[in-house]
């Protein structure tokens, strides 16, 4: 065995690392203990590194003593599944209209195909990961979706039937608690039940921020394909309040594809949820910039408690 000392690799740093390690550390302390709600999608589910990325992130927060729950999408794959058999996506307001096949395919993409690969990658990584869908022990209760457009020949509003499609009745947190305790990391697909059996898709990210609500989560942090929420200008905005949130909806800031997820972000704070962070999925290892250091890199939403 040589003697010789080791020379540090190229580009390395010693200082810079040790501020990042030291920055983290009260964070660290911090959050030990505490249940973050995460919910995967975007570029950080295609891309091969990003998905290692996520999961290393996700296994290093467990090991520091944080409680992870991930709930992903799959809307990409969802698409791709369709088009292969012959189907075409068609969407009212962003929601997919389904179908009674369009169902079956949803849940075999989601409830399998890629629950399974998120759990695999946690996994390999160091995870203990449990994959789910809000079917198992009617963990995600559901109601039917309905929405509704003003006709002016008709003296009510126009029902819109977009088929399988629901939203969040209620969630037990029963099998979620049994899992954590028992240190699993529990990774959810956004599928719910009724009470006469049928099931139904749900948006991840309401999915997400309603069981950030039922666990009395610290933080829910939603990967999004944007650095966050953005001023007219472009930049982030970040160390919001819930009331400053509505007023950018309301002036028109916050608008399209953004305001499904603030919803739910504004729901979770206002619902006792301490903080919620929209991320850039995109950015290698977001989670812990996010969680880890003093400035993060996306938007932070705070309720009424500051």
């Amino acid at each position: 065995m040589s003697s010789e000392p080791q020379q540090p690799k190229p580009g390395f740093q010693p200082g810079a690392t040790v501020q990042v390690l030291t920055e983290a550390l009260p964070y660290i302390k911090r959050f030990s203990g505490k249940t973050m709600v995460i919910k995967y999608g975007g570029n950080a589910m295609l891309d091969e590194q990003l998905k290692n990325d996520f999961a290393r992130d996700i296994v290093l927060m467990k090991l520091v003593g944080m409680n992870p729950v991930v709930v992903h999408g799959g809307g990409p794959k969802i698409n791709e599944t369709l088009s292969r058999i012959g189907k075409q996506s068609s969407f009212v307001q962003g929601m997919r209209v389904t179908d009674s096949e369009t169902m079956d395919v949803v849940e075999m993409v989601l409830g399998g195909l890629i629950n399974k690969q998120i759990v695999n990658l946690i996994n390999q990584h160091g995870g203990n990961a449990v994959g789910l869908s809000g079917k198992d022990g009617d963990m995600i209760r559901a109601r039917k979706l309905v929405f509704t457009k003003d006709n002016p020949e008709l003296n009510a509003p126009e029902i819109i039937d977009i088929g399988h499609v629901g939203e969040v009745a209620s969630i037990d947190r029963s099998l979620v608690d049994m899992l954590v305790h028992g240190d699993f990391i529990p990774v959810i697909a956004p599928i719910g039940v009724d009470s006469e059996g049928q099931s139904y898709n749900i948006n991840a990210d309401l999915v997400a921020g309603k069981f950030a609500q039922v666990l009395a989560a610290e933080k829910l942090i939603i990967l999004t394909n944007t650095p966050g929420v953005l001023d007219a200008d472009g930049k982030v905005l970040t160390g919001l309040s819930s009331n400053e949130v509505d007023e950018l909806i309301s002036n028109g800031t916050i608008h399209g594809g953004m305001l499904p997820k603030i919803k739910s972000v504004l729901d979770s704070v206002k619902a006792g949820v301490k903080a919620a962070h929209i991320i850039d999925g995109r950015i290698a290892h977001a989670l812990l910039l996010e969680i880890f250091t003093d400035e993060g890199i996306g938007t932070l939403i705070h309720g009424h408690y500051r």
